[in-house]
């Protein structure tokens, strides 16, 4: 968490700290760099619904693959896609 550029003190009471908190800009009590950067593995990522035309014969190949693998195809082909996105960013 990043350090505050000034502590806060106590409040008297909660109208107060609320008075307190309608006036002032939070992003000024932050000390932005010594911020760190966080990743959060464990967030299920935004989906969205595409439309893709694929040849039958790949469907059918990915349809075998993932029922030997006991996974949905759909899934499978989502896990291609991530590996072959992460080479490439790499490659970059």
């Amino acid at each position: 968490m990043p350090a505050t550029k000034k502590q806060l003190s106590k409040f008297e009471s909660e109208d107060s700290e609320r008075k307190f908190w309608a006036t002032t800009d939070s992003t000024e009590l932050i000390d932005w760099k010594s911020g760190v950067s966080r990743k959060f593995p464990n967030l299920k990522p935004t989906l969205r619904t595409i439309s893709l035309r694929l040849p039958v014969y790949m469907i059918e190949d990915l349809k075998v693959m993932a029922n030997k693998r006991d996974v949905p195809y759909q899934s499978l082909l989502k896990v291609f896609l991530a590996d072959r996105l992460d080479q490439e960013r790499r490659r970059l």
